[in-house]
């Protein structure tokens, strides 16, 4: 009997920046809060089911306003015994902040925005074109 394989093809409307940053997540979220008026607010865990089985969990802020969502997940997952990231190609970072509706062209904006916190060390942007794991952030 012959196979047949279901292609999705996903449209990914959003834009990815990478941080550094050693603040734990809750106070770089107030922070971000207080430079963008914004109201980043923890999530359940992120789960996520990696191709060789393996399944970790990353914790996530996120804040939603009729136009805009803006999340800031942990890239390093919670267990200390897992070992993938979340974004496995830029293991550097420690923090991707994702951008998606009507700002998500104007990242550059935010880039800025961001770059005057003091708990941010480095801010810089993701392009999806390359990224193997952008699949991680359909959910």
């Amino acid at each position: 009997m012959k196979k047949k394989r279901l292609e999705i093809e996903y449209s990914y409307d959003f834009d990815l920046i990478g941080v550094i940053s050693s603040a734990k997540g809750y106070k770089l979220a107030w922070d971000i809060n207080n430079q963008l008026s914004a109201r980043l607010v923890k999530q359940r865990d992120l789960i996520v089911q990696f191709k060789n089985n393996a399944e970790a969990s990353f914790s996530y802020f996120s804040f939603e306003n009729e136009v805009n969502k803006l999340k800031l997940f942990r890239n390093k997952p919670n267990e200390s015994e897992a070992r993938t990231l979340l974004v496995p190609e830029f293991p550097h970072f420690d923090y991707i902040i994702l951008i998606q509706g009507e700002d998500h062209g104007n990242s550059n904006r935010l880039q800025e925005l961001l770059r005057n916190i003091a708990s941010i060390e480095l801010v810089a942007f993701i392009p999806l074109g390359a990224l193997k794991s952008k699949d991680n952030f359909i959910f």
